[in-house]
This record gives structure tokens, sequence and C-alpha cells, in this order.
């Protein structure tokens, strides 16, 4: 048997590879067909050439697919340590090579979507333009084999914009309401794999939330609140084009159930909306049972900075301190409503951090999480030395009538992408002097915009 081999071009990688040709009476495999997600380095590739294997290699092939396809408009460098290699001071031998391997995998990605963008990076982190200067190195290697790349009729050139962490550490400590982020934050998916059971089924059942799936892919950025009244109606609309009867107007796992007897051809169909309904109906009962509702409330007006009436909040403690009291709350929870007040207020005395610790009976070491985010340029302490200027970026108001009380807050990375697309050199948002373009990345006419198809970004 012949094997394919899709395989990052490190040296563990060619070493394992050898192994399975070690034995020459008997090898693991006939021949061998690799493509590797990146470029090889020279030496690994001579190495390649001397060894053993190099008898059994039929193929060999750089796809450049250095990167994880995660959703249609996702991509993960798949490289969690990456953020210990840029903010933890005990990890600098390491940072170089580190931020070499980001821009090659970034490179791949462009690359492989034909894109040769405009770079810019967020100054206000110094790290950023080191980075970003790396990625240009390697799309200019890119662009000298392929000198079409990012070029063809009608296209507009697109922008990579490279951000770190501190350019908005507000959005991943609220509790979203939308049903993809509250399924992930508060039950116990793993992989992508969301399990279940039934009531009239105790057999434990799974499911893979990908974009394979049209319901997941369907409703997934919905606000929950939304979710089961949308995907009734769409249980009802497939009864409706498949000569079903009609059942109540709010559906549950029972009616599903009378519907598969009476439509017993559909079932795959209709199992698939029973999944869903399960989800929904469990990321509610988490809701009501860890009181989520009195969480959002207090970190949408940290975050905000006003209640939903618009009055500004004067005394956020009153709101957090209750919560960080109540023993029904869980340490993590009390953590992200301590850093989000902290950051309302740009840092805080030690005194107070101590007290909030002390209501919230945390661990030192639940303590030293709070005081590490200094290491991302946040300001926590406001009386141990000279406070770091924080530029905030100006809002886009999208309150409107329509709008959640609990889900007000609009993630900094939407304005600034906004700002790419309609590519104004006046935006606010995304301006000249805090998100520059790396020299010679400017349009032709020297106005500091590119007109942008797309926007890559980076964190």
């Amino acid at each position: 048997m012949e094997a394919i081999y899709l395989i990052t071009p490190t040296d563990k990688s060619l070493d394992l590879l050898a192994k399975d040709f070690e034995n020459p009476l008997n090898h693991q495999y006939k021949a061998a067909h690799i493509f590797f997600t990146e470029a090889c380095p020279d030496e690994a590739f001579n190495n390649l050439c001397k060894s053993i294997s190099s008898k059994f290699i039929k193929t060999l092939k750089e796809v450049n697919i250095a990167f994880l396809p995660y959703e249609s408009q996702i991509f993960s460098l798949d490289c969690p340590e990456t953020f210990q290699y840029f903010y933890n001071p005990t990890k600098l031998t390491g940072r170089n090579n580190v931020m070499e391997r980001l821009a090659t995998q970034i490179a791949t990605l462009c690359a492989t979507l034909g894109e040769y963008p405009a770079i810019r990076f967020r100054s206000d982190f110094e790290r950023n333009i080191e980075l970003a200067q790396l990625v240009h190195q390697k799309m200019e290697a890119y662009k000298a084999d392929d000198p079409s790349m990012g070029e063809g009729p009608e296209k507009a050139r697109s922008q990579l914009i490279i951000l770190d962490r501190a350019f908005d550490c507000v959005t991943p400590l609220l509790h979203e309401l939308t049903l993809q982020a509250m399924a992930y934050d508060l039950l116990p998916i793993e992989n992508d794999v969301y399990k279940y059971e039934t009531v009239n089924d105790t057999r434990e059942k799974e499911i893979l939330l990908d974009e394979n799936d049209e319901i997941w892919a369907q409703y997934r950025h919905q606000h929950i609140a939304k979710v089961s009244k949308n995907i009734t109606e769409g249980v009802k609309k497939f009864q409706a084009e498949h000569g079903g009867r009609k059942n109540t107007d709010k559906m549950n796992i029972k009616d599903l159930s009378m519907m598969i007897k009476q439509m017993p051809q559909h079932q795959k169909e209709i199992n698939k909306y029973s999944t869903h309904i399960n989800l929904s109906e469990d990321c509610m009962k988490q809701y009501e049972n860890r009181k989520i509702e009195k969480l959002c409330r207090a970190e949408q007006d940290l975050a905000m900075g006003e209640t939903p009436e618009g009055e500004k909040v004067k005394d956020p403690m009153r709101a957090i301190v209750p919560i960080l009291l109540d023993q029904n709350y869980s340490s993590f929870d009390k953590l992200r409503i301590i850093l989000l007040f902290i950051l309302s207020k740009n840092g805080i005395p030690e005194d107070n951090l101590n007290k909030l610790i002390h209501h919230a009976q945390m661990t030192n070491e639940e303590r030293n999480i709070v005081l590490n985010l200094q290491n991302l340029g946040i300001n926590i302490l406001s009386d141990g030395g000279a406070k770091r200027k924080q530029w905030t970026p100006p809002r886009k108001q999208r309150i409107t009538a329509d709008t959640f009380d609990l889900s007000r807050w609009t993630p900094i990375i939407k304005d600034l992408m906004e700002d790419a697309v309609e590519g104004k050199p006046d935006a606010k948002c995304l301006d000249a002097k805090h998100f520059p373009f790396l020299p010679g990345h400017q349009n032709a006419q020297g106005g500091g915009h590119v007109p942008t198809r797309s926007a890559g970004l980076f964190q």
C-alpha cells in the first residue's frame, strides 16, 4: 500500500517519515506521496534527499496550506503557545522563531487565497511591526515565484491588518448571547462535538458542529432569543413542504418525535432539527441555572459605561460586589467581571484590587491572572508607577430599538473591518496614525488608503 503524507516540513516530521522506511526488508509502505504545507527549508530538503526514505518518494510537492480553515471566513494558525511567546517576559529566547513561523503561515494563507495584500498593523504594540515586516518578506518571496499573485481584472487590493490582543480586551470577557458563542461558553463542547441525551432515549448522542450542518450554519450567529422561534419556523416550513401535519406554535422534542412517526422517510432531517432544539434548550438551562442574566447586565453596563436607558454608570462597584459575594458564581465568572471593572477604570489602586479578590474569595494564582494582563500593555494597577497612555478608538453608534439590553456591546473589530472595506482616508477607527501601512504599502496616489475588496485579520 502507498501512503499520502500531508506534513509540515519540520525535523520532527521528516524523522518520523524516515522511520516508516528505515527497515529495507519490512518498510511501512510501498511508496510515499509527500505534500508539504509550506516551503521546505534547504537544509531539511537536503537531509530528506540523503535519507533512505528518498528512494520511496513518488510525489513531492509544496501546497502552501500552513493554516486551518476553521470556517468559511475564519482561519486558525493552531499555535496556542504563541500567546506566551508574545507576552510572557520569561519566553524571550524563543520569540523570533515563533514570529518567523507565524509569518510563514500567514504568507501561505495569502498565497492560497491568491492575495497580495497591503499590510497594516496596530502601532501601539511594538511587536506588531516586527511581525508585519516578516510577513512582507515572506510575501515578497511568493510574489517572486508568481508575479500575478493578487492581480486580476476588477480585483481591488486587499488589506492584511495585524492586531494584538490588547486591541480589544473587553470582547472576550463578555458573555455573548448568540448561539455559537453561548454554546461554546456554557456547554462542555470539545473539538466542536456537542453531546446530549434526549428524554425518550438515554443513550448519549453527539453531533459535529461545522458548516456541513446547514441548520447550525444558518442559526449560529443569531441571538439566542431568536433561535428557538426561527428553528420552529424552519420545522413548520419543512412540514408544509413535505405534507406533514401542523404542530403547536412552540415546538419541543416531543413534537418532533411525533413528526418522525408521521414522516418516517424524513427522520434524518427531523433529527437535525431535534438536535438544535436540544442545543438551544441546553444553553438556556445553563443561562438560567448559572444566573447569567445578572452577569450579562453588569458586564454590559461596565463595557458600555452606561445603562440600557442611557444613564452613565456612576457606581459600578454596587453592581459587581453582589456578584463577587455570591458563591453560586464560579471563580472564572468573577474573574471576568473583575477584569471588566478594571478595564472600565483604566486601572485601579492595588488596595481596591485586593478588596475585590477578597470579596470573590479568589486564590493568589487567580490574582496573578489579573496582574498578568499588564503584560499585554493594559493598565491594571493605577498606583504602581506611570500609567500607560491608552488610545481608545471612537465607537460607532449602533444601539436601536431592536437592540437587546444584554447585547449592546459590539466588538471593536467590526468598526475596524467596516472602515477597511469602505476605504475612507478619514476613517475614525482604522486611522492612519494608529494603524499605519508598512512603508510602500499605500496606494500609488499617496492618499493613505487602499480600495479594499477584503480584509484579513490576525489576532
